[in-house]
């Protein structure tokens, strides 16, 4: 079998372990031995992948612009969108600062990452360390989390399925390029490991994350509660207020989040309103109170299920951005249901309210500092 690399000892950035672990084989990880956070991973050929995946994504990225990217027809009436056109009717209704979210969430991020993961591959590859390679890992790292491409085309499914009932929606090229810009997209970052690239560039030893102190565990702990407290607050108008507004012959319809998936519901489509429940219900209620609840452990000093709190926090880090679902839905419909008094939709307040209670609560994951879990409080220095 063959395996990769000498030892090495890393330190592990959720408990503050160090961890020495051996050379590893084909698909094998290796896991930190006190929280279980994954240190280490080897896949043969696994920066290769990763690079082939990013050129061909970029490559889709591009194919995804220019053409059609869906096709609305009713009552005689057909209407087509790219697009760039969802992010020009987002404008277009004094929406600017939610079109800039989903840019930069569906495709300027994601490109940014494409781009950076081809530069460290290629550099990876032919041994290559070029002075901006460490910046660009920093970037690769800090912006993979807020990359959505794939959420976005989950969020196109549903809103295809939602007007199914209203009209004939058929795709255009621009969709399937998409698809596989999203998919390429996630196969380059399962490929792409960042902590042995990290060895890589750092010459065998990965820096040691900032040691805890009593008053970064202080600030760390305020910050979180400052974050969650405007989570809660703002999720209140995301479900009372409408998210988006349907006006049909005249007449305006608004719908909140609880209304729509009460709406799919009722109309049959049980999968796809078990699907916004969870995404843009559950979820964020999730996460405020698992988040809470973490908070207030550490604060404290809780020294039960250490383990079953760290995986609690994995999962709020991993689930937080699916949330946004529902607003790539409302931005999807807005650019694709133009049909003038015939039908249309619009945003309602509750987008840019929902936005925000996503993103807050990704800030709050990260300012939570996961090693007090693990660290006693009252034993550290100032």
């Amino acid at each position: 079998m063959h395996t990769q690399g000498q030892p090495v000892t890393i330190t592990c950035e959720q408990c503050y372990t160090d961890v020495t672990i051996p050379a590893l084989n084909h698909c094998q990880q290796a896991l930190c031995p006190t929280c279980h956070h994954d240190l280490l991973s080897f896949r043969n050929a696994g920066f290769q992948h990763s690079l082939a995946f990013a050129l061909s994504a970029l490559f889709f990225l591009v194919l995804s612009l220019p053409f059609n990217f869906l096709v609305f027809k009713s009552n005689g009436q057909q209407h087509s969108i790219h697009i760039s056109d969802a992010l020009n009717v987002l404008i277009q209704q004094d929406y600017v600062s939610l079109a800039i979210i989903t840019a930069l969430a569906i495709l300027i991020i994601p490109c940014v990452v494409l781009i950076g993961i081809v530069f460290l591959c290629t550099g990876y590859l032919t041994n290559r360390r070029a002075p901006s390679s460490r910046q660009w890992y920093k970037t690769v790292k800090l912006l993979s989390q807020w990359s959505m491409a794939e959420v976005f085309m989950v969020g196109t499914l549903v809103s295809l399925i939602k007007v199914t009932s209203m009209a004939e929606v058929s795709f255009g090229l621009s969709f399937f390029a998409f698809i596989g810009f999203a998919g390429c997209l996630t196969m380059s970052l399962v490929n792409f490991d960042k902590n042995r690239l990290g060895l890589w560039l750092y010459k065998g030893r990965l820096p040691k994350p900032e040691p805890v102190t009593k008053d970064t565990a202080t600030i760390s702990i305020q910050r979180t509660w400052a974050l969650l407290l405007a989570a809660a607050v703002l999720y209140i108008p995301a479900n009372t207020l409408p998210i988006m507004h349907t006006q049909l012959f005249g007449n305006d319809e608004p719908s909140t989040i609880i209304g729509g998936v009460i709406t799919l519901w009722q109309s049959g489509s049980y999968p796809v309103a078990l699907v916004i429940l969870v995404a843009s219900v559950i979820v964020p209620i999730g996460k405020i109170a698992i988040l809470g609840w973490l908070n207030f452990t550490v604060q404290h000093q809780y020294t039960r299920g250490k383990r079953t709190r760290a995986r609690f926090y994995r999962l709020t880090e991993a689930i937080g951005r699916w949330s946004m679902i529902d607003v790539f839905v409302v931005a999807i419909l807005v650019g694709l249901i133009r049909l003038g008094n015939t039908i249309s939709v619009y945003p309602g307040p509750a987008a840019l309210a929902f936005c925000a209670v996503v993103f807050v609560t990704m800030i709050a994951a990260i300012t939570f500092d996961s090693r007090l879990i693990w660290i006693n409080r009252k034993a550290l220095n100032d």
